[in-house]
């Protein structure tokens, strides 16, 4: 079984059924051996980006997360000191709790993010 975590954009495109997820990240999450977890980090931001008006999600975004396939992988003390550890390569902070997130619990990164790969974590 392999243990995944979906970046945010990510989370959202698999909601809303959108055409930007590609029919193989499609597969991957709904294969149901493989584990796929997403962060209380990604739903903190979209909760962030919707109060400032930068998003449209609905109001019952932890029921369609509860009622998927997908677990939540809560944020810890160690996944935030971890941050510190990581280059600066990339400034946006939720990327890099969700980073610092694959690298802790060994987890392979779902993203579409072409600055991430940088980092030499696991990617898909």
């Amino acid at each position: 079984m392999n243990s995944y975590l979906i970046d945010t954009h990510i989370l959202l495109w698999w909601l809303s059924d959108d055409k930007k997820l590609t029919k193989k990240i499609k597969l991957l999450i709904a294969r149901p051996h493989n584990q796929i977890f997403v962060s209380s980090v990604s739903l903190w931001e979209i909760v962030i980006k919707k109060t400032l008006g930068k998003l449209e999600v609905p109001d019952d975004l932890k029921e369609a997360v509860d009622g998927s396939d997908i677990k939540l992988l809560s944020m810890t003390a160690d996944h935030a000191l971890y941050v510190e550890h990581l280059p600066l390569i990339h400034n946006d902070p939720f990327d890099r709790l969700l980073i610092a997130q694959c690298i802790v619990e060994d987890l392979i990164f779902i993203t579409a993010d072409k600055i991430i790969p940088q980092y030499k974590i696991k990617c898909f």
